[in-house]
């Protein structure tokens, strides 16, 4: 069962408006605003959907992305770079885990500074994930 909603205060509606984020029993909800009538989202159905989207980006870059984050916690030896791959190999399991935990407050708000924001339509369909300094196709 799911105890967190991962990106809250980082989903908004397609007005641009933040989704709260409530909770139904003990399942928590993004709840978007339809003309009045509150529209309780599964968080987990959003979740899923943003953390496919930001999979996608990784795979085919996984070289890159060791290599960048090696050198950004300045620790570029061959066993960091190990621990790192094998975490980016193993993504899928790292968010199980944010199911149960979510992300902390402070790295909400830091992706939020960032400007990371998802996009959500009335029926908890993920139009866009915005994620400031991604990786883009070299075709893009």
């Amino acid at each position: 069962m799911v105890k967190k909603a991962i990106f809250e205060n980082l989903v908004f509606d397609e007005n641009e408006h933040p989704v709260a984020v409530l909770y139904v029993g003990d399942e928590p909800c993004y709840v978007v605003d339809d003309a009045g009538f509150l529209r309780h989202i599964p968080s987990e159905q959003v979740d899923r959907q943003v953390f496919q989207a930001m999979e996608e980006q990784v795979k085919g870059h996984e070289e890159i992305i060791t290599d960048q984050t090696a050198k950004m916690l300045g620790q570029d030896d061959l066993f960091t770079r190990a621990i790192i791959q094998n975490q980016l190999n193993n993504i899928s399991q790292q968010f199980e885990a944010l199911l149960d935990t979510g992300i902390p407050l402070e790295g909400r708000s830091y992706l939020g500074m960032m400007g990371f924001k998802v996009t959500i339509n009335l029926h908890g369909e993920v139009l866009e994930v915005h994620q400031p300094g991604s990786i883009q196709d070299s075709d893009e």
